[in-house]
């Protein structure tokens, strides 16, 4: 069916990309819903067979900042302005104050976070002249070192120095500025890490591109950065990736780059994991179209806080790039976008890559704003306001002369953490990789959903191809490479597993607590779906490769809610794996696809009744597409 996409229609296309953006959202919505490990979901809802009525509630991230703008009129709170310039008798205890209202900000910012000196809470300015601003500023950082935190000044405005800005209101003569505070983590488990998945385009420079901001120096234009990045010898040979690569960048309190200071030489995993307070993790994903499911599982196996897209600018958003850009928006990823080889590209050609970037992220199916970052006030300004998924950042950089990469760094550095992880539900752990490590044993690694785990702890991991769990001890925990004591929600490791042999286990397993009941798997199960390019009809019997968090397996439509589905169709529809049961919630995104990305959607319903079919009327035999 493949060769068929070139039948269909630019208004079928249309129609699928436009209701891309709308189903996301919803999705987004409904995976708040979803039952944590040990919770029973909903399994095959109500009389009428599967509903997929739901109370909705809107939600807007990026109005989030109104809770803590202070605008009740009866409020009793010392204004930030007194706490900054208390010089009186009182100064310690406010200060000690002051102290307590960065702490808070720094728990709600994984233990970082931006203050805007000489603004208060609710929007108003301060009016600082010079001589007050020096003052606060002063009681800052005092505040800062009783928590253990450093300080960075990003911008100033009307301050002088070489952070100085441009004020927008020539009139306005106060002193203002924002400032980077970031705690020094006390153990390794407490280090602060955002992961981000590296996709394009073969050819756009992902690797290349990663080479240079994590190694250090620049490209010499023939591929020379991207060489210690690659995993396999066939990789290095054709220069293309084909797996999944892991690179790390680290920052320190101050916002530093860690790097070695002796030049050429590259500072190890557990080097950079213990200097660093906040790390940034790389998923370098393959750019051909043969590996398309490497790259999709990559995508949905790390479970990636932001994607960042390489454009390369001679090329524009072609091949696999607009793929990727689809799957990301497919998750709600916040996506940004990097164009590469600006210095071997015609003015003319990076202009038409422009316009068809700012087309497509304008489009009813992104519905993305584009911001082409040119300075460092921008950087700052959009990596502040990133909280809202409608912002696009758009860098324009070369990796060979060094153009625009400091704006990049920067960006990174102050770049908030985004996802929502649950420390107190039971825990759950996605296995997408496994090793077998010598004097140690079978190690899986993957990503923490929910809950808190121990070294020593006694867990289950499966299901295998009977649907069964093996017990097994949790022998010992690393995050990127360093030895940790107990690992929690959101974050990624591995873990040693005592007696149990490296083929026992598989990438989709999942790792939960030993409770009395063991875990309930499913072979079939119900999704609410959006078709999002087809060339035909979908009907019973349909096969698509369906990819869930890690888990990758063939899968067989058994039941529609209608006779067919279309490009851009909404429907319920009921999934068989064809090859062995999985372990599956209700809330969990699904994608699937037959050569490129077919569709995607939400499991509604886990476990499937052939007496109850979704579609009454046709009165045809549920199973009729059995695998």
């Amino acid at each position: 069916m493949t060769a068929g996409v070139q039948k269909q229609t630019t208004h079928e296309r249309r129609k699928g990309e436009s209701a891309l953006s709308e189903f996301a959202d919803y999705v987004e919505k409904q995976q708040k819903n979803r039952p944590a490990a040990g919770r029973a979901g909903p399994v095959a809802p109500s009389d009428s067979g599967y509903s997929t009525q739901s109370t909705q509630y809107e939600e807007h991230a990026e109005l989030d900042i109104l809770d803590s703008l202070n605008l009740a009129e009866t409020s009793s709170r010392v204004r930030l302005k007194d706490l900054l310039l208390d010089s009186g008798g009182d100064a310690e205890v406010t200060l000690q104050q002051l102290s307590e209202v960065l702490q808070k900000r720094m728990l709600e910012g994984n233990g970082e976070t931006l203050f805007d000196l000489g603004q208060e809470d609710n929007g108003e300015s301060m009016s600082f002249s010079k001589e007050q601003w020096d003052v606060a500023l002063d009681r800052i950082r005092r505040a800062a070192k009783l928590l253990q935190a450093e300080c960075r000044i990003l911008i100033t405005r009307n301050v002088g120095g070489p952070e100085e800005v441009e004020t927008v209101n020539e009139k306005d003569k106060s002193a203002a500025g924002k400032i980077m505070m970031r705690q020094e983590p006390e153990t390794p488990e407490d280090v602060i890490e955002t992961r981000i998945a590296v996709v394009g385009n073969v050819d756009a420079g992902k690797s290349t591109m990663l080479g240079v901001l994590v190694k250090g120096g620049l490209d010499d234009g023939r591929g020379k950065a991207r060489v210690n990045l690659f995993r396999h010898k066939h990789e290095v040979e054709s220069g293309r990736t084909s797996s999944v690569g892991m690179e790390i960048m680290g920052f320190d309190t101050r916002g530093d780059i860690v790097a070695s200071n002796i030049p050429g030489r590259k500072l190890s995993w557990e080097e950079i994991g213990k200097r660093s307070a906040k790390v940034i993790s790389f998923t370098d994903l393959a750019g051909h179209e043969r590996y398309l499911r490497t790259t999709v599982f990559g995508l949905l196996s790390s479970s990636p806080n932001y994607c960042l897209l390489m454009v390369a600018a001679n090329n524009g958003l072609i091949g696999m790039s607009k793929e990727h850009l689809g799957i990301a928006l497919a998750l709600n990823v916040p996506v940004m976008v990097v164009i590469t080889k600006i210095d071997i590209c015609p003015p003319q050609i990076l202009q038409q890559t422009i316009t068809q970037l700012t087309r497509i992220l304008k489009s009813p199916g992104a519905r993305k704003i584009p911001i082409f970052i040119k300075n460092r006030e921008d950087t700052i300004e959009t990596a502040t306001q990133f909280v809202s998924q409608r912002i696009c950042p758009v860098f324009q950089v070369s990796n060979v002369t060094g153009e625009s990469l400091d704006l990049v760094r920067t960006f990174l550095n102050i770049l908030p953490h985004h996802g929502n992880y649950d420390a107190e539900a039971p825990f759950e752990f996605h296995v997408n990789d496994t090793f077998s490590v010598p004097f140690v044993g079978t190690v899986v690694s993957g990503v923490v959903k929910s809950g808190v785990i121990h070294a020593g702890d006694v867990v289950l991991i499966g299901p295998d191809s009977l649907g069964q769990f093996t017990t097994t001890h949790i022998r010992s925990i690393e995050r990127k490479r360093i030895p940790v004591p107990v690992c929690s929600a959101g974050q990624s490791a591995s873990f040693a597993l005592k007696r149990v042999r490296r083929k026992e286990v598989r990438k989709g397993m999942v790792v939960l607590p030993k409770v009395d009941a063991p875990p309930k798997v499913y072979r079939e199960f119900i999704a609410e779906v959006l078709i999002l390019s087809h060339a035909t009809t979908i009907k019973t019997k349909y096969q698509a490769m369906l990819h869930v968090g890690p888990i990758s397996q063939t899968c067989a439509i058994i039941d529609i809610d209608r006779a067919f589905i279309r490009t851009g169709d909404r429907a319920t529809v009921a999934f068989r794996f064809v090859q062995r049961p999985e372990y599956l919630a209700v809330g969990d995104r699904i994608l699937f696809r037959e050569g490129r990305t077919k569709g995607l959607g939400i499991v509604k319903a886990v476990g499937y009744d052939a007496s109850k079919p979704l579609d009454p009327g046709t009165g045809k035999d549920a199973n009729g597409g059995g695998a």
